[in-house]
């Protein structure tokens, strides 16, 4: 790679970085091909991009991007890196879980989720169990429809006379 394809990679790498709320750093050092090939064909199957990354130009296109701190995530680029970019916070960390029920690796190095940066292979627990926008909102309806439906269902049970419905409140009160 000459000196004017670093630039360009370093440049596309700090945009994809910028655009990423969820991206997770994994050594993925010694594992044959044919592992290698059935983690790619995972992470295509779940939708999360795997890439393997120069530690170098990596740090370099964290330094490009404006408006995040990777500092903590830059410590960790050592070793063999590769990283995956996903929509889903949690999605690469199930991900990783997963695999090595039969494989050693991949090893988490660190993840940035939403402005969060998680540190350590320590952290994989935690971060599987983060939940996704579209989980949390779902609970938040479930816990709002919950006292709705309390009181609609004690008021059509008290009938539509004003002492049952009165009744009911003062029930439920």
């Amino acid at each position: 790679m000459n000196k004017d394809q670093k630039a360009q990679y370093i440049e596309d790498l700090a945009q994809d970085l910028s655009k990423a709320n969820v991206f997770y750093l994994a050594d993925t050092a010694a594992l044959t091909v044919e592992t290698i090939n059935q983690l790619r064909r995972r992470c295509f199957q779940q939708g999360i991009e795997l890439r393997v990354v120069k530690n170098t130009l990596l740090a370099k296109a964290m330094a490009k991007v404006e408006g995040r701190n990777y500092d903590n995530l830059a410590s960790v680029l050592s070793g063999p890196t590769s990283i995956m970019f996903a929509e889903v916070g949690n999605a690469p960390a199930k991900l990783i879980k997963d695999f090595r029920k039969k494989n050693d690796k991949p090893l988490l190095k660190g993840a940035y989720i939403e402005e969060a940066i998680f540190i350590g292979d320590n952290q994989l627990d935690a971060l599987e169990a983060i939940k996704s926008r579209e989980e949390l909102i779902g609970d938040i309806i479930g816990l709002l429809q919950s006292p709705a439906k309390n009181v609609i269902s004690g008021l059509t049970g008290g009938g539509s006379k004003i002492a049952g419905i009165l009744k009911t409140l003062e029930e439920r009160a």
